[in-house]
């Protein structure tokens, strides 16, 4: 708590700086939080089910001074039953104009609940591949917060995408679910000749039409699906860097920013950190996810970011000037939530948590443990202002947008829960377990379930984290912590620790739980205390005179309105000496401080009488009847007596 008290005092001495990074940080969660609202009401359509979509070619005409798209739209798909139909999901707001099979006009439909079904002219059977061309235009609706938008930046027309998550069908037919990803994709983009185009994957060229407009196109190699497919025209200035470790069996690939021209001198300063960044996620995590492609940012004119594949959509403020978590947040992603990408709303902290927790590894990183320790604090703070909530939703929660872009619970919560199942399992198991976890072939470049996180992080270290996912994941609330310590004299200390709970969903938090002993002239010494149960004491060897106590001085446990205190110097025979396990059934142990001597042990049955003694502090009952026995525990310094059930 003296550690707590003193942090305050540097929090408010820098309080302009933390209210600014939490604006930030709501702003982000803002931007994530807009990409999803007006679609939520949409439910996964049923009647795109039938089949898998394997590539899309999309061609597109934009102007960035029109709301206005017109375009061919080419599907590659494998029938999953035979099929008589395909059906595609795409705005009533826009115009189909023909679809066409190997160049045959095919006849088509609307259902007037913004789908497109196609007839086709013979069945197409299961597993059978086939394609299908699709011309259509029309006017994106924009109301709300649409998918496709125009707008102004210093006087310049700007068009953007923002589909996140059933928003693609608002500007071209697509299949938009959270099961289906697209093999690959080529996107060429029709513009007029003075703007840069922008979209996924590598930009492979750019054609004067020799009538004003040019195409721009991009192919995107690696699965995706429908809502991080995006395009952004404007007068874009581009700074290229450059991105990766560079071993010969991994080379550098490129990073590309795209950045309004009146501030793209702040924002080339701020993205100097970018391959800094990318290179320390490489060497914590695996390579880059789109190696073979790029990375980089595009300006668009919402708050905070988006993470579409190969190329985050950013804001820069009115003065510019990318903020590091920012892009290390955007950048995160790339890996928790585009490579591996949450399976169900239920599970959004598989991406907002990770890439949350990942900002947070960058300070620890660049900045140091105090930083890290500040940053996991008001992380702490925010997540603890309410007693309840789960990072897991329930299917209520899971239609309510507020509450799957929750910034105390998804992305706060979910990145310290991710810090504890680090301290629990160590850096070595936890790790290697998110490794494992993003290149496991049925995960990566698809989609993931909490089960899945869970699976591999228990593989890796051997620790069952059931408990651990019921208490902090699926359930709510937070610990509150009561530490006492006593000097025992001879080297020695005792550690009380009991808990209370913030919600009555969880009965105890099993967790490994830091504390730090204090001594005269700077003395201390850290210990990590395994609590599985309430009043549980701990005996250790500490090489000074106690002076003060700090629970959890690196702010690794969520919890709150702890107390840690130094016991008096009183020496108390019982509460200094304890029996375990209790219930036994083959042994009991006695454990005391080095500064007691045990003469003798005798065990009397529930009439009182003698049943055996011993002179160790090992005690075997397997050979007892199943009942209730007291141990008379007799040292030099006096005699204790105590009860156990033999089972």
């Amino acid at each position: 708590m003296k550690n707590f008290s003193l942090l305050l005092v540097f929090i408010s001495c820098t309080s302009l700086f933390g209210q600014s990074l939490d604006r930030e940080f709501e702003d982000l969660v803002q931007a994530e939080r807009k990409g999803a609202h007006k679609r939520m009401a949409f439910v996964t359509n049923p009647n795109t089910y039938n089949y898998d979509v394997t590539y899309h070619r999309l061609r597109l005409s934009v102007d960035p001074t029109v709301l206005q798209i017109s375009g061919e739209v080419t599907t590659k798909y494998i029938a999953k039953e035979n099929l008589n139909s395909v059906t595609f999901d795409l705005s009533d707001a826009l115009d189909v104009s023909s679809v066409k099979q190997r160049g045959v006009d095919l006849t088509f439909t609307r259902s007037g609940n913004n789908e497109l079904i196609v007839n086709l002219p013979v069945q197409q059977n299961t597993n059978v591949l086939d394609s299908l061309s699709i011309n259509y235009s029309g006017a994106p609706t924009s109301t709300g917060f649409g998918s496709f938008l125009i707008d102004e930046h210093n006087g310049s027309p700007i068009l953007w995408t923002l589909s996140e998550p059933f928003g693609a069908m608002e500007w071209w037919p697509c299949k938009q679910d959270l099961v289906d990803k697209v093999n690959n994709i080529d996107v060429y983009i029709t513009a007029p000749s003075q703007y840069v185009s922008v979209s996924n994957g590598l930009e492979q060229s750019k054609i004067d039409n020799l009538n004003g407009t040019s195409t721009t196109h991009f192919k995107h190699n690696y699965p995706i699906p429908a809502y991080l497919i995006a395009i952004a025209v404007s007068n874009y200035q581009v700074y290229n860097q450059q991105g990766g470790l560079g071993t010969a069996a991994s080379p550098y690939f490129p990073i590309t920013n795209y950045l309004y021209p009146e501030t793209a001198t702040a924002n080339i300063a701020s993205v100097q950190v970018t391959p800094n960044i990318i290179n320390f996620f490489e060497s914590v995590f695996v390579p880059y996810p789109f190696r073979n492609e790029k990375y980089g940012h595009c300006q668009f004119g919402w708050g905070g970011g988006m993470e579409h594949t190969t190329v985050s959509f950013m804001t820069g403020g009115n003065t510019g000037g990318y903020t590091r978590s920012l892009i290390a947040h955007e950048m995160g992603h790339q890996w928790f939530g585009d490579k591996v990408t949450c399976g169900s709303w239920k599970d959004i902290w598989l991406n907002e948590g990770f890439a949350t927790y990942l900002a947070s590894m960058v300070i620890q990183n660049f900045d140091g443990e105090a930083a890290f320790t500040t940053d996991k604090t008001n992380m702490i703070n925010t997540i603890t202002s309410n007693t309840g909530g789960a990072i897991y939703l329930t299917e209520t929660e899971a239609t309510d947008v507020n509450r799957i872009f929750s910034s105390r619970l998804t992305y706060r919560k979910g990145a310290m829960v991710l810090n504890m199942l680090r301290f629990k399992l160590g850096d070595t198991n936890f790790f290697q377990g998110l490794r494992n976890y993003l290149n496991d072939p049925d995960l990566a470049y698809g989609y993931a379930l909490t089960p899945d996180l869970q699976a591999h992080l228990e593989a890796t270290s051997g620790i069952s984290l059931t408990e651990f996912f019921n208490d902090w994941v699926y359930n709510q609330g937070y610990p509150i912590y009561n530490i006492t310590a006593n000097n025992l004299g001879n080297g020695q200390a005792k550690i009380t620790i009991n808990q209370s709970q913030s919600n009555a969903s969880v009965t105890f938090f099993e967790m490994p739980v830091p504390v730090r002993l204090t001594g005269a002239g700077g003395q201390q010494q850290d210990y990590v205390l395994n609590h599985t149960t309430n009043g549980q004491q701990f005996i250790v060897n500490v090489p000074f005179t106690v002076t003060g106590v700090v629970f959890d001085p690196k702010k690794d446990i969520i919890s709150k309105n702890n107390t840690a205190t130094l016991s008096a110097p009183s020496f108390e025979l019982d509460s200094n000496i304890a029996i375990y396990p209790n219930p036994a059934t083959t042994l009991i142990n006695i454990e005391m401080p080095n500064s007691l001597t045990l003469k003798k042990c005798v065990v009397y049955n529930a009439l009182g009488q003698k049943v055996k003694d011993f002179e160790s502090n090992a005690i075997s009952v397997e050979q007892l009847t199943v009942g209730l026995y007291t141990i008379e525990i007799i040292t030099l310094e006096g005699r204790v007596v105590k009860k156990f059930i033999k089972k």
